[in-house]
């Protein structure tokens, strides 16, 4: 065992010490140490019930023969973030999660780790970590919200943001956004959508590393506490057969976590996730690879905000492994994958039969004959941007209009709240991307605004920044190059004609080559005042097309 060096022989006798000032015992010490990677806090609605799921966990290893210790990890709320200077925090404690994880683990010696994530930045974070630090890992989320009811019907946080909207317009009273705001996210979880928190956690499961269930069991089941258990027991299996993450996390691994990232119609942020964590496992996923996989790969889902269904739902029709049944029968998933289990993908998912046609469409009576995600690119990103291809209105996946620029989130808010968007009109947010927020920040508040407004049947959104997966309608983001790399996007000027084909997989500026040249060859980006963590962060962050990873 790899803590052994910390724990055998005379020179380890202060180690050992410090061990019993723990209160752990002889026999304690000498078993595997399994680190517990708490995310437990109380500002995050997903994580104020982590510290059952560890306690939970830590019955499991104990069970399964391990001691377990726990440390934490921390996250940020999105939802919380949104909309103000907080935003800029959110995806940068990715790489904070996978640095600060690495360091516990690496000078402490665990011989395996059980990671207790659940929200957007904390999932691929520790995603990160267990293909960096490459020991025994599996991952157990802390679930979903079970979804709120407004109105005889099911509702989210999306169903809020959007109602914020619907007031501004005046379509909505003040006494009625207040019982929106009451009765829309009811319980502990992960917002209760195919949210990024929800995404990532599916998405856990398609790529192997965790169990039946991890990303669509209810916060509130006692089925969450008893899958935390089942974990911690796998763990000690994963020990024992030198199972790791690298094992698990393979190039194929990764084509399967894309198709079903396809089926299921997960947020846009996993275009951004999925090539961060695959890049620490030393495999490079680009954006055109996420197109060809979508090419072929029928969406089978349309849940919160692509549709009505929620993920209490998913998890009644057969969760992520019926999903996954369904594309395997058109031989859509590489089935020998290894997994958490000890087993491989197409073991895993042998009969577990879709429960509810409704709620995941047969694979031959798909939404859609391509996935939920498109990759677009043209003159105006040339590196590729990214949209929800399965939330865009069937009349905006060929748009064009004119371009209304703004050079942050907070003027196009008050523009959209100022009754200043006109339909057909393309809102260009720029100055918003990975190293010009800096952070990428999401644009949940505009997205909403629009669509609460009713204009989301006739007005775009790009940007350079990114978007909360409750985002819906015709909204591109991670446009690259960004306007502070020196993007295209940073000379488009008010009024220039934009064109989206979603189908065709382009986005243009319609100026001419002469034009444009010139634009570029006077451009010289705006540059903010920064410091802190920020400064450092905007320094070393690589393009949205590459994942925003840290060079």
């Amino acid at each position: 065992m790899k803590s052994d060096s910390l724990k055998l022989g005379p020179q380890n006798a202060p180690h050992r010490a410090l061990y019993h000032a723990l209160g752990l015992t002889e026999e304690e010490i000498k078993r595997p140490l399994v680190g517990i990677v708490s995310s437990y806090n109380e500002i995050v609605p997903g994580h104020m019930n982590i510290d059952k799921i560890v306690e939970a966990v830590k019955i499991g290893v104990a069970m399964g023969g391990g001691t377990p210790i726990v440390f934490p990890a921390i996250a940020v709320c999105d939802g919380i973030a949104m909309g103000h200077q907080g935003m800029k925090y959110s995806l940068v404690t990715r790489d904070l999660i996978a640095d600060s994880t690495e360091a516990m683990t690496l000078a402490h010696g665990f011989d395996a780790l059980v990671m207790v994530p659940n929200c957007d930045k904390n999932v691929p974070g520790l995603l990160m970590a267990a293909a960096r630090l490459n020991i025994p890992t599996i991952f157990v989320s802390g679930g979903p919200m079970l979804a709120g009811h407004v109105d005889g019907g099911r509702a989210s946080f999306s169903t809020i943001s959007e109602a914020v909207g619907k007031f501004n317009a005046g379509t909505m009273s003040e006494e009625k956004l207040r019982e929106y705001e009451c009765r829309t996210c009811p319980t502990c979880g992960s917002c209760s959508g195919m949210y990024t928190a929800n995404s990532m956690n599916c998405l856990t499961e398609a790529l192997g590393m965790g169990l039946a269930g991890n990303g669509t069991i209810p916060a509130v089941y006692s089925a969450r506490i008893e899958l935390a258990k089942h974990a911690g027991m796998a763990v000690m299996k994963l020990v024992e057969k030198d199972i790791r993450p690298r094992d698990i996390m393979t190039e194929a691994a990764f084509h399967n976590a894309l198709t079903v990232d396809m089926a299921l119609g997960c947020s846009t942020n996993s275009m951004l996730h999925l090539p961060a964590i695959a890049h620490e496992c030393g495999i490079e996923i680009d954006l055109d690879i996420a197109n060809n996989i979508s090419e072929k790969t029928p969406n089978l889902c349309h849940l919160a905000p692509a549709g009505h269904t929620y993920m209490e739902q998913l998890d009644e029709a057969g969760g992520v492994y019926a999903v996954m049944h369904e594309l395997s029968r058109k031989n859509l998933l590489e089935l020998d994958c290894l997994t958490v289990t000890g087993r491989t993908v197409g073991e895993n998912i042998a009969g577990c039969e879709n429960q509810d046609p409704a709620v995941i469409r047969p694979i031959e009576d798909p939404y859609s004959e391509t996935g939920g995600i498109a990759v677009l690119r043209g003159n105006l990103a040339p590196e590729g941007s990214v949209v929800k291809r399965s939330a865009v209105a069937p009349e905006m996946l060929v748009h064009e209009g004119p371009a209304r620029v703004f050079e942050c989130e907070e003027d196009a808010q008050a523009a959209i709240n100022a009754g200043d968007i006109h339909p057909g009109d393309v809102v260009v947010i720029r100055y918003e991307g990975p190293r010009g927020g800096p952070g990428m920040r999401e644009m949940l508040n505009p997205t909403s605004a629009i669509m609460g407004m009713g204009l989301g049947s006739s007005v775009a959104l790009i940007t350079d920044g990114r978007f909360s997966g409750a985002t819906r309608g015709a909204c591109i983001g991670h446009v690259s190059p960004e306007a502070a790399g020196g993007g295209v996007i940073g000379v488009v000027r008010e009024g220039d004609r934009i064109r989206i084909d979603i189908p065709g997989n382009k986005l243009e500026l319609l100026v001419g080559e002469a034009e444009l040249a010139a634009r570029m060859k006077d451009f010289v980006p705006k540059k903010k005042a920064l410091s802190g963590y920020l400064k450092r962060y905007a320094a070393l962050v690589s393009s949205g097309a590459s994942g925003a990873v840290l060079n």
